[in-house]
């Protein structure tokens, strides 16, 4: 494997549940999340490693790969080679309604800070791993957990493509601006960006607001991205639709459903 970043050709299509297609020339490779390929043109070759890196023992793959795991991805890396001699495509998509955000690190200092769970695929030679957290309140009280990743390359340049549930909304935060932002929402920033965790004041807003106890408090200067629909928001919604056990929800579509949830023992 190449010492270097491939430079690929991309183009994203869909509007609200969209795919990223990969253009490799001869000799280009992609790495991607696995689950994450949609469809493979002739030439192009699947194969799966320990490591994103060139070189290195046995014990310092498996130890990469097993970071890779505490931040959410699986243990194995998948990757897209084209072994032709003529350009071919390969597309991947993500498994929830959103959008691809295709970055270049280059752009932000040659690497960047996303959530778990976001990051989809890259060209060859961008590595994720781990981002340690400074405060324990943001691992204890994040939403995100105390380990996020990390995305960078050893040129500091390379493409990119994260996953964001719903719309895509890009901050730039200038030095010294805070933006107060639900947990879950938050898809990636840079690492110039400082992420803290803070409690919600009011006693009525904890009990009360339907936002939870803590939000995160992003302090420029960077980007940071942020997404309408977590996945973890979706999931919460599609489980209070779902039929109890016995039968259909009682009340359901009317002021009340939770009400009939109570009597039930829901």
């Amino acid at each position: 494997m190449p010492n270097h970043v491939d430079e690929i050709e991309y183009r994203i299509i869909g509007d609200d549940m969209q795919a990223v297609i990969i253009t490799l020339d001869p000799d280009e490779a992609m790495v991607a999340e696995a689950g994450a390929m949609m469809y493979l043109e002739p030439d192009i070759e699947m194969a799966t490693q320990l490591s994103m890196k060139q070189g290195g023992g046995l014990l310092g793959k498996l130890f990469e790969a097993g970071k890779r795991t505490i931040t959410g991805e699986s243990f194995f890396i998948t990757y897209f080679h084209n072994h032709g001699s003529v350009r071919r495509d390969c597309a991947f998509a993500a498994p929830y309604p959103g959008h691809v955000v295709p970055i270049e690190l280059g752009d932000h200092g040659g690497r960047l800070i996303c959530q778990k769970d976001a990051f989809l695929c890259a060209a060859r030679g961008v590595s994720v791993d781990i981002a340690f957290q400074k405060r324990l309140g943001v691992g204890f009280f994040g939403g995100e957990g105390f380990i996020m990743q990390r995305l960078s390359s050893d040129t500091g340049r390379g493409q990119a493509f994260l996953h964001a549930g719903g719309t895509t909304l890009v901050k730039e935060l200038a030095p010294g601006e805070k933006l107060r932002v639900d947990t879950g929402c938050l898809v990636a920033l840079d690492s110039s960006v400082d992420y803290t965790i803070e409690f919600v004041k009011g006693i009525k807003n904890k009990i009360f607001g339907g936002e939870g106890l803590f939000y995160a408090a992003l302090t420029g200067p960077g980007t940071v991205w942020l997404q309408t629909l977590p996945f973890s928001r979706l999931a919460d919604r599609v489980i209070q639709a779902a039929p109890s056990q016995g039968g259909s929800r009682l009340g359901e579509g009317s002021v009340l459903g939770g009400l009939g949830d109570l009597i039930g023992g829901s």
